[in-house]
């Protein structure tokens, strides 16, 4: 008894130093914790360890009984790394350094503070793995790690008493642990924006008390778990942003509390799921940016605390349920990007709470119900790419809240409303691609908060109004392709907000206002396509984050100013198509972000600055006809990413680089330089010789030069005299000879084949049939015997007296004289084979009359084909005869290629047939021999036709093999799916549709109804699929990845039906007719 009072005296008389001790780890362990730090704004600087109360009084310290329990920093900019010493804190229970910015590693150490029951880190710059030791922090309840650069794999347990975990937005990867399951008190998970992948843990099925299960933007993929139907107190789910594919199990239509569920951007294939139907709870349903089909169920509108619906961009179609407006409490309504149909519904407007109404994208149809003025508190209406008609309702110009208004890409018309400035908390105005007309309304100069304007492709006339000017917001001014005219605005230079401002394609017309030298946020200026006059103000110079200049096809003089070589951001200048002069600026080459430079069609002399070598981000160099002279900096090899030079038709001489050749073999990018030499251009550069053996080479041509002039007067005199003997005795035997039929063109006449007098003669490879017989033949080229209408000329059908038919292809006037233009038709008409239509003569000695002479084609072409198919049934064409007629365009394109020819312009009006449906590529190699007219300017480009012109070739004016390969590809899907290629919307073409099909697993949508019947258990069927992968092979974006020609003959005869398709060897297996 008497020792345990001893022992018990000795513990009460050591409590007050034991207390002590404990103190003086804990202060030296929070200094060494403050040693560790940055500290900019001072916050710890009272952190002293001699006052009484150390550390207990210290700024973020909480204390119990002498001991550290809380320490909180947080949002004071402190930075560096977590010391090990914080484990010296053993009777922590809250850390919180939220808001720093702390780096490196999370303390293993840490987890020997087993009291602890929250850490907030957050917000920081921490590195490394999640400590597995953490997992001994048995009581830790909140664990808040987000926003931190944290990484690896989350291995070993948890705490087992977690209640909230926040990994979000780091960079974790690896499975999800199904550990997580023995986390049964979990109320909240956030592992949103890192890179978890595999499937979604069925486990999370366990945790009955889960309210908020947030797994965003990882790399998730497969299914929702049904087991997920088991957290029964599920509030909040959201797997927004993942891979998830399959439907959504109809279990979670048993979660009783769920209010929000979150499934955007995954790429589930499904029917609306009608289990949603059946959660009275729900307040917000997001579906968006995934393949949901069908329609919307009625029972929508048994939903009736719903407040937010996203169902946009997937494939609902169908008309909109009535019921819908049972759910009163919508504010948030968007089915952007579907298929709905019909009129847009008046029921909308009996949802007075709407504040975001999004239907724009779909396909309705008629007008903008009045209805919509009753939606009071509406801020956004998205009425935008449908087919609506008629005029805005004036109603729309009550809603006194709409911040967003975008009508565009529909064919509403009338004028603008005046009341438009009644709505003055606008800031987004969108009314282009319409009819509109009329002025621009003043009013909109009430539009105080108004950022972006876009009143583009219109039919609106007029100045802009000055009131534009007094608007401080605007940042988007976009009125270009209408009917506008005026000076340009000098009042613009006062929005201080503006970054964008095209007025390009109108009228204007004035100078280009020097103050706009004050817009200093301004990003895209484009004026091309007016009526502008004066010189470029210097003062644009100033403009120092500008990156587009566009100030084509005006009238300005003058040079081009040097102050424009401090814009660092340029990357567009296009000052083509003007009346410039001097010389280029040297300093053009300080643009270092510059991508295309286009100066062409100017007056611009002196030579081609050595200093353009250091635009190492140039694609696209357009220096044609102008006044240049000098050579071609040899420096120029060194721009990499050059994809398009033109330096034609100027005054260049001397050698055209070798490396610069090589890579632009396209004569045309050097034509018009009558002293540039060398390749591709077909002159040879004459080495340079000594002075003396050019004096002697002088004085030798012109005794030679003399002596042949000499000689030439004398023949000419004895062959005068001759034809005149030869004249008189030929009247004398048969009399003047008779001219040929007045049908003929001036100076045509004669035989088959030739002319006794001299005359103009039409080469026939293969027979004879004279000029006069085929312009009799055609009706002297009468409009109805026209075949065809194309870039190069029209076609014309002839038909002889002897019962031939040809084709006679009549040429647009060109540049080529008549040697070269021999000289390439010679050359084109040994280009043959039988899938090409091959050329049999022609004519060429009128400069204005040029012919070529083709085989006719009675069946037609293929787009005539494919739109007699489609009104037929598709009985005109079966499986077997578009998969020859696909072999045969590819096997003729792979000849081209293999004879090192570019077509430039394969569609399916270039695809002929002759009398037995044999296919045969038509209009290569005409580049040669003409310059392509005007006559398609609507659908062609310079290398090409729209829909069919790969997205490369659009961008540098060049045709290449693998740009035919990408048009051969969208030939072949129009054949496979019948769908042509301008179908489509702006946002979506035939290679995005078809593989949208496949995606989606619809791949029966890729046949159109009635076109092409296949069974899906046949052989054909596969042969279809192959014969619509060869065609996205074909189309693939990256030229490099596209297979060759000869490739795609191997693959298509890989896939043949029926008898054997006969081999393409013989390249004149097709004999002439005549």
């Amino acid at each position: 008894m008497a020792v345990t009072a001893l022992f018990f005296c000795v513990v009460v008389l050591c409590a007050p130093f034991l207390s002590c001790a404990g103190t003086v780890t804990e202060i030296e362990a929070l200094t060494s914790f403050k040693l560790n730090l940055h500290d900019p704004l001072g916050a710890l600087n009272g952190w002293d360890s001699s006052t009484p109360l150390a550390p207990c009084d210290w700024r973020g310290v909480a204390c119990s009984s002498n001991r550290v329990t809380e320490l909180r920093l947080p949002r004071l900019q402190l930075g560096g790394r977590l010391s090990d010493r914080l484990a010296d804190l053993t009777m922590l229970r809250k850390l919180s350094l939220r808001s720093n910015a702390f780096n490196g590693t999370i303390p293993r150490s840490l987890s020997k503070c087993t009291l602890l029951r929250s850490v907030f880190l957050q917000y920081n710059s921490l590195t490394g793995i999640l400590p597995p030791e953490i997992g001994n922090i048995t009581g830790l309840k909140i664990l808040n790690l987000a926003q931190n650069h944290l990484s690896g794999e989350i291995s070993g347990e948890l705490p087992i008493g977690l209640n909230y975990l926040d990994l979000s937005s780091n960079a974790f990867s690896g499975v999800i642990p199904r550990s997580v399951a023995n986390l049964t008190q979990l109320q909240l998970i956030n592992l949103s924006y890192n890179q978890f992948s595999g499937e979604i843990p069925a486990s999370f099925g366990e945790l009955q008390q889960l309210q908020y299960l947030w797994l965003d933007y990882n790399l998730l993929q497969g299914t929702l778990p049904s087991a997920i139907a088991n957290c029964s107190s599920l509030i909040h789910l959201s797997v927004e942003g993942n891979s998830l594919g399959g439907v959504v199990p109809a279990a979670l239509g048993a979660l009783p509390k769920l209010q929000v569920l979150d499934l955007q951007h995954n790429q589930i294939h499904a029917a609306f799921p009608s289990w949603l139907t059946s959660i009275s709870t729900l307040t917000k349903v997001d579906l968006s940016n995934n393949f949901f089909t069908g329609v919307v169920p009625a029972e929508i509108g048994d939903v009736t605390k719903l407040e937010s619906l996203n169902i946009a961009n997937n494939s609902f179609g169908g008309a909109i349920p009535i019921e819908i407006k049972k759910c009163s409490l919508l504010q948030f309504l968007d089915f952007e990007g579907n298929r709905f149909t019909g009129n847009i519904p008046e029921f909308f407007g009996e949802l007075r709470g709407l504040k975001v109404l999004s239907l724009g994208g779909n396909a309705f149809t008629g007008s903008v119900p009045e209805s919509f003025g009753n939606l009071s508190v509406l801020e956004t209406l998205n009425l935008r790419a449908n087919r609506l008609k008629g005029i805005v309702p004036v109603e729309l110009m009550g809603l006194s809240n709409l911040s967003t208004l975008d009508l565009s890409g529909n064919n509403f018309s009338g004028v603008i409303h005046t009341s438009i400035g009644t709505l003055s908390r606008l800031m987004v105005l969108n009314l282009s691609g319409n009819g509109f007309s009329g002025k621009i309304p003043a009013s909109l100069g009430n539009l105080f908060r108004l950022r972006s304007l876009d009143l583009s492709k219109q039919s609106l006339s007029g100045e802009l109004p000055f009131e534009l000017s007094g608007l401080p917001n605007l940042q988007v001014i976009a009125v270009q392709e209408n009917l506008l005219s005026g000076d340009v605005p000098e009042g613009f230079s006062s929005l201080m907000s503006l970054r964008y401002l095209n007025l390009s394609s109108n009228a204007f017309s004035g100078h280009i206002p020097a103050n706009y030298g004050f817009l200093q946020s301004l990003v895209v200026l484009s004026l091309s396509d007016n009526h502008v006059s004066g010189s470029i103000p210097p003062e644009l110079g100033n403009c120092s984050d500008v990156e587009v200049i566009e100030l084509r096809s005006n009238s300005l003089t003058g040079h081009i100013p040097a102050d424009l070589s401090g814009l660092s951001r340029l990357r567009v200048l296009d000052l083509g198509m003007n009346n410039l002069t001097g010389e280029i600026p040297a300093g053009i080459s300080e643009c270092s972000s510059l991508t295309a430079l286009l100066l062409d069609f100017n007056h611009l002399s002196g030579g081609i600055p050595v200093s353009l070598s250091k635009l190492s981000n140039l694609t696209v160099l357009d220096l044609s006809s102008n006044n240049l002279s000098g050579t071609i900096p040899a420096n120029l090899t060194m721009l990499s990413g050059l994809v398009k030079l033109n330096v034609s038709n100027n005054n260049l001489q001397g050698e055209i680089p070798l490396m610069l050749g090589s890579r632009f073999n396209n004569p045309s990018a050097f034509a018009g330089n009558q002293g540039l030499c060398g390749k591709p251009l077909d002159r040879n550069c004459v080495p340079i010789m000594d002075r003396g053996r050019k004096k002697r080479l002088i004085l030798l041509i012109i005794i030679a030069a003399g002596g042949a002039l000499l000689l030439s007067l004398c023949c000419c005199f004895y062959i005068f005299s001759l034809l005149r003997w030869r004249k008189k005795l030929k009247e004398k035997a048969s009399g003047e000879k008779k001219r040929s039929p007045g049908r003929a063109s001036s100076g045509a006449s004669g035989g088959r084949g030739s002319t006794d007098n001299g005359g103009p003669k039409l080469i026939m490879f293969n027979n004879k049939i004279t000029l006069a017989e085929t312009i009799e033949a055609t009706r002297q080229f009468d409009e109805e015997n026209v075949l065809s209408r194309t870039r190069y000329g029209l076609v014309f059908k002839a038909s002889y007296n002897d019962g031939m038919v040809l084709s006679i292809r009549r040429l647009p006037d060109g540049s080529l004289d008549e040697n070269m233009f021999r000289k390439e038709a010679e050359s084109l008409g040994k280009v043959r084979h039988r899938n090409l239509t091959v050329l049999r003569g022609y004519y060429a000695a009128s400069p204005d009359l040029r012919l070529l002479v083709y085989d006719y084609m009675p069946n037609g072409n293929l787009a005539s084909l494919l739109q007699e198919a489609s009104h037929q049934d598709g009985h005109v064409l079966n499986w077997p005869m578009r998969h020859l007629i696909a072999l045969g365009i590819a096997r003729g394109l792979a000849f081209l290629h293999t004879s090192s020819m570019v077509h430039g312009d394969v569609k399916p009006q270039n695809v002929l047939f002759d009398a037995d449906f044999e296919a045969h590529l038509s209009d290569f190699g005409l580049d040669r021999l003409t310059i392509a007219t005007p006559a398609e300017a609507s659908t062609s480009t310079s290398v090409g036709t729209l829909g069919y012109v790969s997205p490369e070739a659009v961008l540098t004016g060049e045709a290449t093999k693998e740009s035919d390969v990408y048009s051969f590809g969208i030939v072949l899907l129009e054949l496979l799916t019948g769908k042509r290629p301008v179908m489509f919307t702006q946002d979506e073409d035939i290679v995005k549709w078809v593989k949208k099909q496949l995606q989606r697993g619809q791949i029966t949508e890729l046949l159109e109804p009635g076109l092409l019947e296949l069974d899906p258990e046949s052989s054909e069927w596969e042969e279809f699929l192959l014969g619509v992968k060869v065609g996205l092979l074909c189309t693939a974006p990256d030229p490099l990845d596209r297979p060759t020609m000869s490739d795609i003959v191997f693959m298509l005869e890989g896939c043949r039906v029926g008898p054997d398709i006969p081999s393409s060897a013989d390249p004149t297996s097709q004999p002439s007719p005549a």
